[in-house]
């Protein structure tokens, strides 16, 4: 719990089985003037939320949201419950893989519910933020939503930052001198970038319509406001820098089929030129080896030894012609 006034924090650790829930009820209804509540929960059952939620007043329908998780980053309003839904994420470097969650905020009048699904939850350290700023709980519950947002949003940037080295390690890989084909690299990369994207871009309007706000939104604070807005400008920056990652992974995409090709063409001029080079001693070989009655040369006693240095010469002529072209 907080107090608004004093920007105390009093924390209370409940793991939610059986009596606990009980006990979190009796606390929220408990409250005294000035101090409001803030529940985080992780993974629960329906039992437990659905507890929770006819104490705070939710809708059945955000309920459902919260219970199974992995909604697309939205803003809802069900009374005086501001309900925001937005996708938690971090980039593991050693598999190139984006992780992503799910956290569900309900704001109320005097209270927040967070709901986290997944293996990330940045809940606890938006409490820790807010332990270090107690000038942020004088604005009261939205103080919260914004702490989860602000952590959630560095993430992004933090994830995004990881990616890109991650492009550029493969982009140097790509045009290096060795004949590796990074395609498979770059699409399974590429693959979770558009995750990324898609927790990043949709959040932008929901960020954005926190700052305009309802005209039901009578909990709207303008003192809060200016952190939000830091917070959009953040969540821009990082949804820009997404969008170039997409862009310059296309590009890396086509240099890497480009060199595929090159390669490709590289090997048809060698086996070209090669076969050219055996071609003239085969003609050769094939005009001596018609056994006609008539040929000056099958009595003649250099014939043999003429024979083998002219397609010696011939074969020497084209392997060096094509060395200096380049073939070779």
């Amino acid at each position: 719990m907080y107090d608004q006034d004093s920007g105390r924090s009093k924390q209370v650790e409940c793991e939610l089985p059986d009596d606990a829930c009980r006990r979190v009820l009796k606390r929220l209804r408990g409250l005294d003037e000035g101090e409001f509540a803030w529940v985080r929960l992780a993974g629960p059952s329906e039992d437990e939320l659905v507890e929770l939620a006819e104490e705070l007043g939710l809708h059945p329908l955000a309920v459902e949201d919260a219970l199974h998780g992995r909604q697309r980053p939205k803003r809802e309003r069900f009374g005086d419950i501001l309900a925001v839904a937005l996708k938690t994420l971090r980039y593991v470097e050693e598999e190139s893989a984006v992780e992503t969650g799910d956290i569900m905020i309900f704001v109320g009048p005097r209270s927040v519910l967070t709901v986290s699904h997944g293996p990330i939850d940045p809940c606890a350290e938006a409490a820790r933020r807010l332990d270090t700023a107690p000038d942020m709980l004088r604005h009261g519950p939205r103080a919260v939503l914004h702490a989860v947002l602000d952590v959630a949003v560095d993430a992004y940037s933090d994830a995004a930052r990881r990616v890109r080295a991650t492009l550029n390690r493969l982009e140097d890989e790509v045009f290096s001198t060795t004949r590796v084909d990074h395609t498979e690299n770059i699409y399974s990369l590429k693959r979770e970038v558009r995750e990324f994207r898609d927790a990043v871009q949709p959040l932008v309007p929901v960020v954005q319509g926190l700052l305009s706000g309802d005209p039901g939104e009578k909990d709207h604070h303008a003192e809060i406001a200016p952190y939000i807005r830091d917070v959009a400008d953040h969540l821009h920056r990082a949804d820009i820098e997404v969008r170039t990652l997409d862009e310059l992974l296309d590009s890396v995409l086509g240099a890497q089929q480009a060199r595929v090709g090159t390669w490709q063409n590289d090997d048809m001029r060698r086996i070209s030129a090669w076969a050219a080079i055996f071609a003239v001693p085969t003609m050769v070989a094939g005009v001596y080896g018609m056994n006609f009655e008539h040929m000056p040369e099958l009595g003649w006693t250099y014939g043999y030894p003429l024979a083998v240095l002219l397609m010696a010469l011939a074969a020497g002529a084209l392997y060096r012609a094509f060395r200096r072209n380049g073939w070779l």
